[in-house]
Formats: structure tokens, C-alpha cells, sequence
């Protein structure tokens, strides 16, 4: 809120110094003139004398500035997470990772809306998502096999440690 407000009070200076200069310019103050009494730049003067001959006086007034609607309505949102949650492979994707660029793509079949992947990224954290890197196993195996091998065979084919009571030849040793 502190950042908001500052930055209204900033945007109010800046119009009443635009307006000091169309007034200034209205009493015929040359343009340099004019940027040396309201400590602006010449261009940034002549912008101003060319936005008053097309817009009028009211043309410099500070316009507010919206951008882009900050979010998604509520039902786009949950349109997007019960997406998200039936997973990539659902989506028409050839495997169940989902990546930046994919949910990005992902959003804009869905609204219309288009992100840039860098703020899919907050967006996925505001609705609980977090970084999961895939297991590295294939989504075949069979995990009676593998148990079995684990427990049966591993332990046949590892080497067994042997205990040496020589005493060891490394140079750090003491003895």
C-alpha cells in the first residue's frame, strides 16, 4: 500500500509540472525556456507542446496506470488447477512432466490469456505447486522384480568386504 501511495503522490508531481509547462508555454516561453524553469528535458518539452496541440491541456493529465489484470477470475483459476492435477499426459502432452512453457500453454487454451513462463511460475506458487523434479525409474517396472533383485540378488553379486590385518601402507598413517 506504502508503494502504491508513493507512487500516486509521484505521478500527481509529475502532472502538475506538465501543467506548469503548458502554462508556461501558453505565455510564450520558448520550449527551452520552459524545460529549464520546470527542470525537465527539452525532448520530454516538446512531447508535452505536441501532446497539448493534439489532445489539449488535458492530454498531460496522469493517466491511471492499469497493465495487465493482475489475475485470473476464480472459476479460470480452478479451471486451470483441476488441469493441472488430471496431469500433462491428460492434456495431450507424451509424458507427465509438467514444465513453465507447458502450463504457460496450457493457460492460454484454457482462458485465452497469455503468461510469460518466468510468471507462471508465481502463479503456481500462489495456488500451493512447488518444484518436483520426476524420478528417475521407468513407470514399467515391475516392482515385485525389483524387490526381489534387491533382496536377493544384490546381495549375492556385492562384493564382500574383506578385513586385512596388514597394517596400511598410506604414507599419513603413524605406524
Amino acid at each position: 500500500m506504502v508503494e502504491r501511495a508513493f507512487m500516486k503522490d509521484e505521478r500527481k508531481k509529475l502532472e502538475q509540472r506538465r501543467l506548469k509547462a503548458a502554462r508556461l508555454l501558453e505565455q510564450g516561453f520558448s520550449q527551452a525556456e520552459v524545460a529549464r524553469r520546470v527542470k525537465a528535458s527539452p525532448v520530454s518539452v516538446w512531447r508535452w507542446a505536441r501532446k497539448i496541440q493534439v489532445a489539449g491541456v488535458d492530454g498531460l493529465k496522469a493517466r491511471c496506470w492499469r497493465g495487465r489484470p493482475q489475475e485470473l477470475s476464480k472459476q479460470q483459476q480452478r479451471e486451470v488447477i483441476e488441469a493441472l492435477k488430471r496431469g500433462a499426459e491428460a492434456q495431450g502432452w507424451v509424458n507427465g512432466l509438467w514444465t513453465l512453457p507447458r502450463v504457460a500453454h496450457l493457460i492460454k487454451k484454457l482462458t485465452g490469456r497469455t503468461y510469460h513462463p518466468g510468471h507462471v511460475w508465481k502463479l503456481l506458487g500462489a495456488w500451493g505447486f512447488s518444484c518436483q523434479r520426476p524420478a528417475k525409474r521407468a513407470y514399467q517396472q515391475d516392482k515385485q522384480a525389483v524387490a526381489h533383485w534387491k533382496r536377493v540378488e544384490w546381495p549375492r553379486i556385492k562384493k564382500k568386504h574383506e578385513k586385512k590385518s596388514e597394517s596400511s601402507s598410506s604414507s599419513t598413517n603413524r605406524d
